[in-house]
């Protein structure tokens, strides 16, 4: 009897092992990748945000805007974090709120959340001062955009 030690038709174990393997890798990159650029940013930053100690407001207002929170929402010193308008809001001082885009400059993850005086991104734990945005500690390299806000009364509306 004779035995034949021929492959099989197919591909061999060590191909589709390593093919698995470089499909887990692209998805792994993909999700971790991007720039350095805020050019994942929604369409709704880039303008400076309405300070509300300066009298709140644009004037003359057009409306339109995305209603987002009651000022006694946003804790002076603090913040909240509107993930499905990819906006965080601050006071950082009493009776002054700002907005920022909710896109970590550093890979594009959201930012989670807001305490004592700082935006946290939890992918790799960049920080954003609530005064300007600016980058706090790293990796990220760039403040995040301002989000232009309206504040009349005491309702918070995306401009």
């Amino acid at each position: 009897m004779t035995v034949s030690f021929q492959p099989a038709s197919g591909p061999a174990r060590r191909t589709v092992v390593t093919a698995a393997g470089a499909a887990g890798l692209a998805v792994a990159l993909t999700a971790c990748g991007g720039s350095d650029d805020a050019s994942t940013a929604p369409a709704q930053s880039g303008g400076a945000a309405d300070d509300a100690a300066n009298g709140g407001g644009t004037g003359g207002s057009s409306g339109g805007g995305t209603p987002l929170a009651s000022t006694a929402d946003i804790p002076e010193g603090g913040g909240k974090v509107f993930a499905d308008q990819r906006v965080v809001v601050v006071q950082p001082s009493a009776g002054e709120f700002k907005a920022y885009d909710a896109t970590c400059t550093h890979q594009g993850c959201a930012v989670k959340s807001v305490s004592d005086g700082l935006i946290n991104c939890p992918c790799h734990n960049s920080n954003f001062s609530v005064a300007d945005g600016s980058v706090s500690s790293g990796p990220a390299t760039k403040p995040l955009p301002e989000v232009r806000i309206t504040v009349d009364g005491d309702s918070i509306t995306l401009a």
